[in-house]
């Protein structure tokens, strides 16, 4: 279906695969306001030897900057792996919209720690292309490991 969640949860899961091609961790995000990408990004962690490039960092900052806006209110992030407690405060401070996730992270998620730390306004969907999302970083691992 056109401008699904799903249709959006493909393009950040190409970006993810374009994470995965350049030797990161396969994570990709994207940004759309009213049916219109603004933003999208993959981790970069490696590249740019920075702990905090995670997909969403980038997606927010590229958003933040074509708006010329610090608050994405009217956003949706949509993005491959649920997000971590770092990039869940962020996601907080910009007031986005909505967030909708794929994989559960059950290592780094935010949802370990405490639910809450989305902005209260914040609409939350889980597990749209989950199996994917999984799949491609089950993949990743298993190619560093050999």
């Amino acid at each position: 279906m056109f401008f699904s969640d799903e249709y959006f949860m493909n393009m950040a899961l190409l970006e993810a695969e374009a994470a995965f091609e350049e030797g990161e961790i396969p994570v990709g995000a994207v940004i759309v306001l009213d049916n219109k990408v603004i933003a999208k990004a993959h981790n970069l962690t490696e590249t740019l030897n920075d702990a905090t490039a995670h997909a969403e960092m980038q997606a927010l900052t590229s958003a933040f900057n074509y708006l010329g806006a610090k608050y994405l209110n009217n956003c949706i992030l949509y993005v491959t792996l649920e997000p971590c407690v770092m990039c869940a405060g962020a996601l907080f401070w910009a007031q986005i919209g909505k967030v909708v996730y794929g994989a559960t992270d059950l290592k780094r998620g935010y949802s370990l720690i405490n639910a809450s730390l989305l902005h209260p306004k914040t609409e939350l969907v889980k597990g749209v292309l989950a199996e994917e999302s999984q799949a491609l970083l089950g993949l990743f691992f298993r190619k560093l490991r050999n």
